[in-house]
């Protein structure tokens, strides 16, 4: 049986990729390039992307389970879609999702609001099926870290609701292990959804004073003027994505991005270990200097 990976080159999907090849799973990668895909051996490498119907056809040949990962595109919706509808005519009945949390509440921020979408999809078509939805990511700021050192000041407009933000490592070890655990279940199985989040909400306040106490000297929260973080954004990705990020972040500053109760407990359950916390993840990144 052969597990399919797709965004399988990217900071998740690679990892997700090495934690199956080492518990001895058969995978499967679509990937962009193949002569720069660079993943394990024994990865059997497809080459395509989302958009490609006969690359798909061809990557979804003999495969049990899909572990389907969209990067924040603008045909992000149209990917998914095409991916599982020529999943279900291979004949996949499994899949696991990487949607993202609260995707049914941010109803006004495109790629959430998508994502939710794709959600309804999966559910709909009866695929047994888990749906993984992370908050933010800590590596996402890896980032702003010149920002961070250069200026002395974390620029993230964050809020004060605090967001339960998580480690793409723990993310891809999770998926992996939820990837295995479908693999071994019925087709018929019953649809789940997992919050993935970090062990505490921090709010931007707090993530400067963590990123102080990193770098060993003062860092301050940078606001929360999201007109000026969508122009910012603007000179390194298209005017649609850093509108897309301004709504986002314009809901953090009102609801924030909070786990549900039992939801820590329930990955550290499935870990078997606690989760990564973000002091810990901005003192590594700050010893990398």
């Amino acid at each position: 049986m052969t597990i399919l990976i797709t965004g399988a080159t990217g900071n998740v999907g690679r990892q997700v990729v090495q934690h199956l090849t080492q518990r001895g799973a058969t995978v499967r990668a679509l990937v962009r390039n193949a002569a720069t895909a660079n993943l394990p051996e024994g990865v059997d490498v497809v080459q395509g992307d989302l958009l490609d119907v006969d690359a798909l056809r061809q990557a979804f040949h003999g495969v049990s389970t899909l572990f389907l990962l969209n990067a924040v595109v603008a045909e992000e919706f149209t990917q998914a879609l095409i991916a599982l509808n020529v999943a279900r005519e291979a004949g996949v009945k499994r899949v696991v999702y990487l949607s993202v949390i609260h995707s049914d509440r941010y109803v006004n921020v495109p790629h959430f609001a998508g994502k939710f979408g794709v959600e309804r999809m999966i559910e709909q078509l009866g695929f047994s099926a888990t749906i993984l939805r992370p908050a933010y990511f800590m590596d996402n700021d890896l980032t702003i870290k010149d920002v961070i050192e250069g200026y002395g000041v974390y620029p993230m407009p964050i809020g004060s609701k605090g967001l339960a933000m998580i480690d793409t490592r723990d993310i891809a070890e999770i998926a992996a292990l939820e990837l295995l655990r479908r693999e071994q279940a019925p087709d018929d199985s019953t649809l789940t959804r997992i919050n993935l989040v970090g062990p505490e909400a921090l709010t931007g306040s707090q993530l400067a004073a963590l990123w102080s106490e990193a770098l060993n000297r003062p860092i301050a929260y940078g606001g929360d003027d999201t007109a000026a973080f969508e122009q910012n954004l603007r000179q390194f990705m298209p005017a649609w994505m850093a509108y897309d990020m301004r709504q986002m972040a314009e809901r953090f500053i009102s609801d924030g991005m909070l786990p549900a109760a039992g939801d820590v407990e329930r990955l550290m359950q499935l870990l078997g270990r606690p989760l990564r916390a973000y002091r810990a993840f901005a003192a590594e990144r700050a010893a990398t200097r």
